[in-house]
């Protein structure tokens, strides 16, 4: 991983057919929540009276992509469809809030993810397993 071709394979993969909440938090926890740092991915869930009587997990709302310099939240829009923001983190505390893209949020996850993958031999097979590879 860590060359440009690789950044954009993973953008073009998290970009595929992507157009709700819980089909990215399906590619995020199962893909590569085993693999990340424990609590690196987090998800808001909504639970039904009849979610909570099944014992289901519930929809998925928010997915939310801690790093140590941005957190990179996807939530359930007012009107549908998936709100992308990008938080900037300094020493553990959000400075700012900037609403995005989701084109612009798959870019900087894949640019976290592929700075991780160089650094964790866990992270690059995941990663690897995503693309196919």
């Amino acid at each position: 991983m860590g060359s440009e071709l690789d950044f954009h394979l993973l953008v073009a993969a998290l970009r595929t057919d992507r157009a709700d909440v819980e089909s990215y938090h399906r590619v995020l926890s199962d893909t590569l929540g085993s693999a990340l740092p424990a609590g690196m991915v987090e998800v808001d869930r909504r639970r039904t009276f009849a979610d909570r009587v099944a014992g289901r997990d519930g929809q998925a709302v928010a997915v939310r992509v801690r790093t140590p310099d941005r957190v990179l939240v996807l939530s359930t829009g007012k009107h549908g469809g998936v709100a992308a923001e990008i938080h900037q983190v300094v020493r553990g505390v959000v400075i700012s809030r900037k609403e995005a893209a989701v084109d612009d949020w798959l870019a900087a996850l894949a640019q976290e993810l592929t700075a991780l993958a160089s650094k964790d031999a866990r992270a690059r097979d995941a990663l690897s397993r995503l693309l196919g590879g």
